[in-house]
């Protein structure tokens, strides 16, 4: 085990590089819907089935690799879920028929899943005390990933067509031989057997399952959007390209509020953090929708800010309320909450074809009141703990 008090950075660039790149491979999804409704006639529905299969294997399933991850310790997952993360969306993007496109989403949402638990565990153990700015910056790994996945995947598409997509494993595929190559400097991060369990302290699931209904309500209106606003954009008369770059600068100016949040929330505390950013959400969505235009362009990248710059802090968040089972408290905020924003999306889906997209987004925005109201309730939170011990094979 190195020194514990200080940021590596070392180790932090590498597993937020495995971040973006399975996020990448994540974020793509979203672009890949407009040419998948036309290329096989879908109904809003069946496109957001295609966003639920990702959210099901990508999410609700982490809390699996991570009760792995606290028992075992999986190091070889991080090149593994990288790879397969990128192997399935490029292969999904070719694919000639919907029940093909489905099932490779799933495939790399698996891939996603596997990653994620045990490099957020590595990346809380590399933070040393800095642990919102630590998780920050892994964050940040995804939130560009993410935001480069529509950016790269459209004119990739625009050009090569959807068989073009088979491109979109390149990226994917070099991270993942990055990180075997540093799987052994990333093992000399874990904590030794003989740290005190007291200086971990005790799990409080309660303050646990409030935290995670906060992100579930949070992940309703994200995916609502994430899902909808290259669909929106298309219903208003604008081209695909149009929608995806708004997607893109939503998802690049949340990594920017990543890189703010962290320290932030080091400073002032998660829960400060957590809380003003859940206000300003549904009233900035509700601007996006209702006044559209120079305001509703600006309202865009404000609401990514406020939603995705604060997926590190609840990261950590999770950790603390649960020190001593990290891997599962990371596979449980970031995957089984944000799983269940997935299924929402698929309810928004159905609501915007038996009502209109419009009302789908007006419920999308209302999702983050009650999020809202239980991080009011959140307990505060012990913030500079050292973390138990795992096992790392």
């Amino acid at each position: 085990m190195r020194g514990a008090e200080a940021l590596d950075k070392r180790a932090m660039a590498a597993l937020s590089a495995g971040h973006l790149a399975t996020d990448f491979a994540n974020g793509a999804l979203p672009a890949l819907l407009p040419f998948f409704v036309d290329r096989f006639g879908l109904s809003y529905t069946l496109a957001a089935l295609l966003m639920l299969g990702s959210a099901v294997s990508s999410s609700i399933v982490q809390p699996l690799f991570g009760l792995w991850s606290d028992k075992r310790g999986a190091l070889w997952l991080l090149p593994t879920g990288v790879a397969v993360a990128g192997i399935g969306i490029a292969v999904a993007a070719a694919s000639p028929s919907y029940a093909l496109v489905l099932l490779f989403v799933v495939v790399s949402g698996l891939g996603v899943a596997a990653y994620h638990p045990e490099g957020s565990k590595f990346a809380a153990y590399a933070s040393g005390l800095r642990r919102a700015s630590g998780m920050s910056l892994f964050s940040i790994g995804g939130n560009l990933g993410y935001a480069l996945g529509p950016t790269v995947t459209t004119p990739l598409v625009l050009a090569f067509g959807l068989t073009g997509g088979l491109l979109l494993s390149v990226p994917c595929l070099v991270v993942a031989a990055l990180l075997l190559a540093a799987m052994p400097f990333l093992s000399s991060f874990s904590p030794e057997p003989r740290m005190a369990r007291a200086a971990a302290g005790e799990d409080r699931p309660g303050a646990l399952a409030l935290l995670l209904g906060v992100i579930a309500f949070r992940s309703v209106g994200w995916f609502g959007l994430v899902t909808f606003v290259p669909l929106w954009e298309v219903s208003l008369g604008h081209s695909k390209a149009h929608g995806n770059h708004l997607l893109s600068l939503m998802l690049l100016a949340g990594a920017i509020g990543t890189l703010a949040a962290g320290p932030i929330a080091d400073r002032f505390g998660r829960r400060l953090v957590l809380i003003v950013s859940a206000a300003l959400a549904t009233p900035l969505t509700v601007l996006y929708v209702a006044v559209g235009g120079v305001l509703g362009t600006i309202a865009l990248p404000l609401i990514g800010m406020c939603v995705i710059g604060t997926f590190g802090v609840t990261m950590v968040l999770s950790q603390e309320y649960l020190p001593w089972r990290i891997g599962m408290a990371s596979g449980l905020a970031i995957g089984l909450s944000i799983g269940l924003g997935g299924i929402a999306a698929v309810g928004l889906g159905a609501l915007a074809d038996s009502v209109d997209l419009r009302t789908a987004m007006y419920a999308a925005a209302a999702a983050g009141i009650p999020g809202f109201v239980l991080a009011t309730l959140l307990p505060p939170t012990g913030a500079r703990r050292r973390l138990a011990p795992e096992p790392v094979l």
